[in-house]
């Protein structure tokens, strides 16, 4: 029997990536972000109040409001949790263009980054972040004292981790942003709107399954679960009852679920019991809400998906056509042409954007998507490209970019997007929709936040929305600058106009769900045009001028419904707004509304020479018979990684002692390690076999150039390495007299192509993809240990016979010779170890078919969520041509595996078996492999 793991180190900081704060219009999740930016970055700083703003210098402006903005808003945001005061650096980073924040310990940072979505609340977006991520810093600080620096971070980190659920966290920041504000996610509909479907559609998911997401449905996940949470707990246990859990937490940390012990300590419930609770209050306020609410139904347009399935921003073509762009849980996002009878044509697959968006005009399509910079992937840009129907060309009008929401005037020869520069200066820019030349730049004198604009018919004018601290405006602008205002600002979620005929759509929610309305310019009046249960949006006009093509939510997702154009009036508004009874305990009112405006001395932020900052020491576990310390320090850039500690092992009875840093701000990353440690061998002698012992300093260098490329739904990936080390041996114990003392830099070089297409949520791996490895070993400076070893690698993967299948074909070679000749360096077949060998390794060909069973989202009481049960078939082969041919292979057999949640604990672990049927020739018993692995 054989155990395989993934993981050959276990160090208790890889715990805290399943500890994330982390703010967006979507509320994804990532781990903490590890990237770089490049050198030519000048960074400045302020320092006031215990916040540390660290930022480009082209965000001066905008680091003086935030240093402002941060020192006044937070003794409110940490206010029921007993936080009035705190320190911690601040990133602002403006290189990107993907809308994110976090904060995180091991160092302790938070990071803002600037540029704005296309789609989140009814406020400025840095303020938005402001309040969200210093509840996070409140929530830390209150469970480590806020003293945190320099040693234990990782180990609160980790501890945050297994004791309280992710949904906490992220539920109650939701919470204090909606309750300290005049915005916040929990006063947007379709934030909560997946929630309230499910349970109008009288769906029962399992605490388990809405905190932990599907492989099937579409589950609201922890950030709305925490919310509900959240405010149902702050409605019947008043405003300090999350002071009083962290507290006791904190006096009480080493428990099996603490997080829901101290909730039943002073609720009388538990997590569960509190969910069960909640989910029972929520069924009758939205039961209520449907009441008084008059909706219509649509009929769905697109065909019936078995799973979540969206089929977002659909326009007719024709009187018979609908475009739309589909995404699902087994398909990743593509052009999908519906047909009347609701067949589907797949037209074109496109890469990641921040939210679905594309603009249709005379059979030419656009949209943006997100390029990344090849090695400083803290940059990236945001490109526009086309694709023309008729031919099937696609072309980049953009390069290196920071343009969103492109939009096509009537005929197809001009686009308007918005446009952020690198001090978030934000503009409507106008396009060359053949060229992409900038033919125009419209005016922002107020620098206000500008979202998804259109065209007129005419194409002389143009609607869109603003944002500011006051809330959203719809606007229209023409050629000369001049803007009028349509809707004044308020907290209406209004977005993506269209003009039709003698008025503008839009969406917002006016009577208590998203809907689409209308209003005529000259008048102001506003009328709704859908009357959706769930929720309607993404508005676009029939051919024939007579009615509308829009999204109807559902609860798989968004479909494809129409309606005939007959404004209506909009109805009354029966929002549940579940915040509420936070709000009223917070009783702030907007903390943004009277922030200071003083100026700060700001000096330069020297990257070189802040290059160290230690900030934990960790318990290290590298197998069953060695472990120990280790104290790191990891600069607040993501350049510089050093560590140093003290191994213990355990069958040496001695101490290794090591020491190493990675900088990774140049083009490639530079590394060393050095090691003195113990060791151990066995050799033949005239007594028999002898055990020898001694001591060794290694030292390890090694230089890597990563490069990455994406383009549409491919990414290629190219690595250059090449490493070498210098050893050298003492304190001999029983050792033969010549035994080598001195190891001289072998060197070893590697070359790496990966080419990858986008996957699926429910892709086993990946259906079309290859991977070209070449690997050198040889030792140039040291002739008394001559040899060397070649390797080549080949991953080809293609699509299975059905959905979300996978076949690999994995064809290696190498040739070793002198003191290599035993090496490995290529995969092997399964139950390799267990195998004796015949002769000396040369190449392998495994052959590995891969496809999922079943998703079961089954949840077994609070031991595990399991979600899904894949299996796997393998034919593999070794030196083939010699010991095996096609016909009769090394080793085969099938395995079993699933991916589940553990203990109610966010990481995901794989488990399985394998069973490893062996060639009679090599007189071996079937092997049964256990499989465990883990990710975070």
């Amino acid at each position: 029997m054989t155990i395989i793991s993934r993981n050959k180190k276990l160090i208790i900081s890889i715990i805290t990536t399943s500890v994330l704060s982390l703010t967006s219009h979507k509320g994804f999740a990532q781990i903490f972000n590890s990237e770089q930016n490049p050198l030519s970055v000048k960074w400045r700083q302020i320092n006031a109040s215990g916040f540390r703003i660290i930022y480009p210098d082209e965000l001066e402006k905008e680091a003086q409001r935030m240093t402002n903005t941060l020192k006044h808003i937070y003794p409110y945001v940490g206010a029921s949790i007993g936080r009035k005061n705190t320190s911690i650096p601040i990133l602002l980073q403006n290189r990107g263009v993907i809308a994110n924040g976090f904060v995180q310990l091991g160092p302790k940072k938070s990071e803002f980054y600037t540029t704005p979505p296309q789609q989140f609340d009814s406020q400025d977006w840095l303020n938005n972040l402001a309040v969200h991520e210093l509840r996070h810093v409140a929530q830390f600080d209150k469970l480590t004292g806020g003293l945190a620096h320099p040693f234990p971070e990782q180990v609160y980190l980790a501890w945050f981790g297994v004791s309280i659920p992710l949904w906490f966290f992220e539920g109650d920041a939701v919470s204090t942003e909606t309750s300290l504000t005049n915005a916040g996610r929990g006063r947007i509909p379709s934030w909560i709107m997946p929630y309230r479907t499910q349970l109008l559609e009288g769906k029962k998911f399992s605490y388990s399954k809405v905190n932990f997401d599907s492989e099937k449905d579409l589950t609201p996940g922890y950030y709305q679960l925490g919310y509900v949470m959240a405010s149902n707990l702050r409605k019947q246990s008043g405003k300090n009852i999350f002071d009083s859990v962290l507290t006791d937490i904190k006096r009480r940390p080493l428990r099996a679920y603490p997080f829901s012990g101290s909730l039943k300590k002073f609720n009388g419930k538990g997590s569960k019991e509190w969910f069960d609770n909640t989910t029972e209050n929520l069924r009758k306020e939205w039961e209520l809400q449907a009441q008084k609410s008059t909706t219509e139904a649509y009929p769905s347009l697109n065909k019936k998906a078995d799973l979540a399935t969206s089929w977002f921003l659909p326009v007719k073509i024709n009187g018979q056509q609908i475009l739309t762009l589909k995404q699902s849980k087994a398909e990743p996002a593509h052009f999908s042409m519906i047909g009347p009878d609701r067949k589907e044509k797949k037209l074109l697959s496109i890469g990641y954007q921040e939210q679905p968006w594309f603009s249709y005009a005379n059979g030419l399509i656009v949209w943006d998507e997100v390029r990344y910079d090849p090695r400083y992937r803290q940059r990236s840009y945001s490109v526009i490209c086309s694709y023309d129907l008729q031919s099937g060309r696609t072309k980049k009008l953009s390069s290196r970019s920071r343009l969103f929401s492109p939009t096509l005037s009537a005929d197809g020869k001009k686009i308007i997007a918005v446009r952020f520069d690198l001090s978030n200066q934000c503009n409507l820019v106008e396009m060359d929709a053949g060229t992409g030349t900038i033919l125009h730049t419209y005016p922002n004198p107020e620098n206000l936040i500008l979202q998804t604009p259109a065209y007129r018919q005419d194409g002389a004018e143009i609607a869109f929305v603003s944002v500011s601290e006051k809330g959203k405006a719809l606007r229209t602008i023409d050629r000369s600058g001049k803007t009028e205002v349509l809707i004044a600002e308020s907290q209406q979620q209004l977005s993506r106009p269209v003009y039709l005929p003698q008025g503008i759509a839009f969406n917002a929610h006016y009577n208590g769900i998203d809907n689409i309305y209308y209003i005529q310019p000259l008048s102001k009046k506003i009328s709704a045009l859908s009357a959706a249960k769930y929720g309607a949006f993404n508005v676009s006009l029939s051919p024939d001028q007579q009615s509308i093509v829009f999204n109807n939510y559902g609860l798989q997702g968004y479909e494809v419904a129409e309606s005939l154009l007959k404004p209506h009036a909009p109805g009354e508004n029966n929002f549940v707004f579940l915040g509420a009874a936070a709000a009223a305990q917070e009783n702030s009112g907007n903390v943004f509304a009277a922030v200071p405006d003083s100026s700060f001395a700001s000096r330069p932020y020297h990257a070189l020479g802040n290059l160290f900052n230690v900030h934990s020491i960790i318990p290290v576990i590298e197998d069953e018979y060695r472990g120990g310390l280790q104290i790191n320090s990891d600069n607040l850039l993501n350049t510089m990684n050093v560590f140093t500690g003290v191994n213990y092992f355990r069958d040496l009875n001695r101490f290794e002692y090591n020491a190493g840093l990675t900088y990774k701000g140049f083009y490639p990353v530079l590394s060393a390690v050095y090691r003195n440690r113990p060791r151990r061998t066995f050799y033949n002698s005239n007594s028999g076999v002898q055990q020898g012992d001694w001591r060794e300093n290694n030292v390890q260098v090694k230089a890597s150039l990563p490069i990455s490329l994406n383009s549409l739904n491919d990414t290629y990936n190219f690595s250059l390495n090449t490493s070498t080390s210098y050893t050298q041996r003492y304190l001999p114990e029983n050792m033969p007299k010549d035994y080598i003392t001195t190891l001289k830099f072998p060197m070893e070089y590697s070359f790496t192509f990966t080419h990858t297409t986008r996957q699926a949520e429910r892709d086993i791996a990946p259906k079309w993809a290859q991977i070209l490895r070449v690997t050198y070993l040889h030792q140039p400076f040291d002739q008394q240990l001559a040899g060397d070893l070649f390797a080549a690698e080949s991953f080809l993967y293609f699509p299975g016979i059905a959905r979300n299948h996978s076949f690999l074909a994995n064809f290696s070679y190498q040739r070793t010779s002198g003191i290599r000749r035993y090496d490995r360096e290529i995969n092997t077949v399964y139950g390799y170890s267990n195998i004796p060998a015949i002769s000396k390794l040369r190449n392998t060909l495994l052959l590995n078919y891969r496809f999922p069973i079943v998703f079961p989202d089954a949840e077994i009481g609070p031991l595990a969520y399991i979600r899904n049960l894949r299996g796997g078939l393998f034919c593999h082969y070794e030196n083939l041509g010699d010991e095996t041919n096609l016909a009769e292979p090394k080793t085969f057999g099938f395995e079993l595996r699933s991916s589940m949640n553990l203990l109610r604990y966010k990481p995901l672990v794989d488990v399985g078996g394998r069973v490893v049927f062996v060639n009679k020739m090599y007189n071996q018993n079937p092997i049964l492999e256990l499989i465990l692995n883990y990710s975070f």
